[in-house]
Order: structure tokens, then sequence, then C-alpha cells
């Protein structure tokens, strides 16, 4: 089951940044990152951030987190986090088809890696079309990806 996940209260944060550490560090292995931004993001950046949070458990344990920016026409995937110990179980397609069915936006749209091949996987089977790649200031090369409806 999805919740909601209230992320004003420092408890929930709490998990929700665990989630995303250990998620965040097996992806930058993956883009062989050495400065990574998203492993600095902090407890209380997560607590005071005007995104909307959305996450599956198991048992008491946050396996996954979506966060999600929205308005009228566009909803942007900020990040899609799945904790290593539930990879592959079908967490990151239940949160995404969940955004589709509870957002009404004309366009969603994601970004990662472009070694990110697991993530660029999961977006094309979405539908999801690349629409920009570019490097960033701290040497990650990153794609964008958009679904319009």
């Amino acid at each position: 089951m999805i919740d909601s996940l209230d992320h004003t209260n420092i408890g929930i944060s709490k998990k929700i940044r665990i989630v995303f550490q250990t998620s965040y560090a097996v992806e930058a292995k993956l883009l062989q990152a050495k400065d990574f931004p998203p492993l600095k993001r902090s407890l209380t950046n997560f607590i005071n951030c005007d995104s909307q949070f959305f996450g599956v458990w198991k048992f008491t344990e946050l396996a996954s987190v979506i966060e999600v920016k929205s308005d009228a026409n566009t909803t942007h995937i900020q990040s899609l986090v799945v904790d290593p110990s539930y990879f592959r179980q079908g967490l990151a397609q239940q949160l995404i088809t969940f955004v589709f069915n509870n957002f009404q936006s004309k366009l969603f749209t994601v970004e990662t890696g472009v070694d990110n091949k697991p993530a660029i996987a999961l977006y094309k089977k979405f539908q999801f079309i690349e629409v920009k790649q570019w490097d960033t200031d701290h040497g990650i090369r990153k794609v964008r990806f958009e679904r319009k409806i």
C-alpha cells in the first residue's frame, strides 16, 4: 500500500532520509560519482521542502519513496528511491503508477544520471521519452525524460 508521508514530522523525515541515503549510495557507485549531491541532503532540507512524498512500507520499514513536485500543468518526479534490500520487487513501478493515477498533469518529467541504466529502463517502460542530456558542475552527465498525456 502507498501512503502519503508527512515529511514535516521529524520521525518520518528521518525514515525518508535513510531510504534516500542507502539508495543514492548505490546510484553514486553506478554513476562512478565522487561528489553526489543527493547524498549531502540534510534532514532539515527534507523537513522544510515543498515537495510531496509517498512511500511503500514493508512491515514497519519504509522500503521505497517517491518525491513529487506538481502544479496544474506539470508533475516532476524529484526523486524515486528504493532501499537496496527491496530492489527488484516492483516498488518503483508501483510508485510511478501511483503518480500517474493521482496527478492530473499534462506533462510528467524525471531526471537521472545517464549511466543509471536500471532507472532509464524503468522510465522507458513507462513511455518516458528522452528530451535532453547535459553535464552537471559535479561531473555527472544527466538525462531528462518527459511523458505527455
